[in-house]
């Protein structure tokens, strides 16, 4: 149940004549109150006899009755109080006793004795109620209704609980503002489906990702189509940025423009410059080593980095410094935007869903220290600059193994907000999880199908090889790995593995006590990708299929030394 409270203004005919009208696209049905400050009040919904002027002179009577230098400039407050698509529809008595509720706890008509506004509630929908209250009391002062907003979303959490609706997780005041209603009603006007507040959001934020300069932040702007106007001081100096679709008009003809910071609060240029001025401190590697890599094969390398480097934040997130943590849970989003950005079709609007999902679970209470997330924002640069992924092939497989990693940092990041009570965040790090994970099987479909038909064509004695490493390395989780269907894409990786030069038992026992497995979906499929990265295995392996195993192609074949990287180097390494 969400509580949407504003003071709309100084006409509380006009208020009237719109609630009680047929809206603008004739959504509303039947008008009628269902609660008002006397129980009695005129109702031109149900009352032949009773006219909007009545009901606003009754509401307008304490404003009146001062003198006019001594009444408030905008005196109208109104708030609408919508239920959630998925509650029972409620009783008109249900939505009235919300009404008083609501009154009382914002200090509009707190009751028990104390003077109170004039309001009244009324509904013209199954889905929700409005109510307008007049901002002077019975005793011709302004009431007490500080933090009126804070104090409605407080009150709707108790009524969500003895209503047994749904329940909205609580907020802490960092998310990004709301479209308005106005907006909302001007993007179904325009046939859009969302308002231009919720596209310049997703299009700045994605203009921020991997981001290093000022120069190439506004280039993005620019080459994304937004209009943009930059405020500059008088010494020259740039001190923030508007941004406007080139086709969303006011009444005048004149774009409507968005400062960043009124997009979400980690928009503003002062925050987005955090960003890059941190990297800048703390990055010790010299200018060339940082150059992105392009051309063939790039979007394959950017996802392989992608998995070293949100393993390595996962790292961060469940055992580092809290701020440190919070940095990294910021350059996840950047990470999500990238690779949305960069995959193949089949895949990129479930990413894209995570990546919006995982914006709010992006900020929160705890200041992120930036520049500690430098390795996350660099992979993201190099998602976007690597260019797009084909959806086949190595760049097809690498995505899904950078996808399984993302999923445990996103899943690390849930639990990393649930500990400190950040409700909002962790359910929006919740949900971007299982849109991760339906990208996953999207993705990993095509590659482990050909590691499992490659390890149901291993030859017995070295499937019973595989099995009898699998018991040595992992005694306890043997049993459920082999009744997993991906077992045999498993038997072939550890094959794979032995014929690139390692041990295969260390290592696949190395892989599993990288972080704990009993959460997973399928164990294997985890050690699969675990495997593959830290040991450089190919991600796909669609050209061995024919053409046999790499254990059985093994003499005819030449092992690059970096394959054959010991076991310490490699637990050392970026696994």
């Amino acid at each position: 149940m969400i509580p949407s409270v504003n003071e709309s203004g100084s006409r509380t005919i006009g208020l009237l004549a719109y609630l009680y009208g047929p809206g603008k696209h004739e959504e509303h049905t039947d008008p009628h109150l269902v609660a008002s400050f006397d129980g009695m009040s005129p109702d031109p919904g149900r009352d032949p006899n009773a006219t909007l002027k009545n009901l606003q002179q009754l509401l307008d009577q304490p404003v009146m009755a001062l003198a006019k230098h001594a009444r408030p400039a905008k005196h109208v407050w109104h708030t609408s109080v919508r239920a959630d698509p998925g509650d029972r529809p409620l009783s008109d008595e249900e939505w009235g006793d919300i009404a008083r509720r609501i009154v009382a706890a914002t200090g509009i008509d707190p009751g028990e004795g104390q003077p109170g506004c004039r309001w009244a509630a009324l509904r013209h929908a199954d889905d929700h109620i409005h109510i307008i209250a007049t901002l002077v009391t019975e005793a011709g002062h302004r009431p007490d209704d500080y933090r009126s907003g804070t104090r409605a979303q407080a009150e709707a959490r108790l009524i969500e609980k003895e209503l047994d609706l749904h329940q909205v997780a609580p907020g802490d005041g960092t998310a990004a503002q709301r479209p308005t209603s106005a907006e909302r009603h001007k993007a179904d006007r325009q046939g859009r489906e969302r308002t231009a507040r919720e596209e310049l959001r997703e299009t700045v934020r994605r203009a921020v990702t991997g981001a290093t300069s000022d120069g190439e932040f506004f280039d993005r702007l620019a080459a994304a189509g937004l209009l943009i106007r930059k405020r500059v001081a008088p010494s020259g100096d740039l001190l923030g940025y508007k941004v406007a679709l080139p086709d969303d008009l006011n009444k005048d003809g004149e774009p409507v423009f968005y400062p960043g910071a009124r997009l979400a609060p980690d928009l503003s240029l002062p925050r987005i410059r955090e960003r890059w001025s941190a990297d800048a401190q703390n990055d010790p590697t010299p200018q060339q080593e940082n150059a992105v890599r392009t051309g063939p094969g790039a979007p394959a390398a950017a996802r392989r980095r992608t998995a070293s480097a949100a393993w390595q934040a996962v790292l961060v997130v469940e055992h580092g410094d809290d701020r440190v943590a919070a940095a990294h849970i910021a350059a996840t989003g950047e990470v999500l935007d990238a690779l949305a950005k960069t995959s193949a079709a089949h895949i990129r609007h479930e990413l894209r869903d995570a990546a919006t999902a995982f914006e709010r679970a992006s900020r929160s209470h705890v200041r992120a220290v930036r520049g500690h997330d430098r390795a996350l924002r660099q992979v993201a640069r190099e998602l976007v600059h690597g260019g797009p992924a084909l959806g086949r092939g190595e760049d097809g497989a690498t995505t899904a193994m950078a996808i399984d990693m993302l999923f445990f940092l996103i899943t690390a990041a849930a639990h990393w907000h649930a500990k400190k009570d950040h409700a909002q965040q962790a359910e929006a790090a919740t949900r971007a999880a299982e849109h991760l994970r339906t990208a996953y099987q999207t993705a990993s479909a095509h590659p482990l199908g050909v590691l499992y038909q490659r390890g149901r064509r291993l030859g017995r004695p070295l499937r019973q090889r595989q099995t009898a490493v699998l018991r040595e390395a992992l005694p306890e989780l043997a049993e459920r790995i082999l009744a997993e269907p991906r077992w045999y894409a498993l038997a072939v990786t550890l094959a794979d593995a032995e014929a690139a030069g390692h041990d295969a038992a260390p290592l696949l026992a190395d892989a599993a006590g990288q972080r704990e497995l009993d959460s997973a979906e399928s164990v294997s499929d985890v050690l699969v990708w675990r495997l593959r990265r830290a040991v450089d295995l190919p991600a796909d392996t669609s050209d061995l299929v024919s053409g046999g195993n790499a254990a059985e192609q093994s003499p005819h074949r030449t092992v690059p030394s970096h394959r054959r990287m010991p076991l310490n180097r490699m637990r050392s390494g970026s696994s």
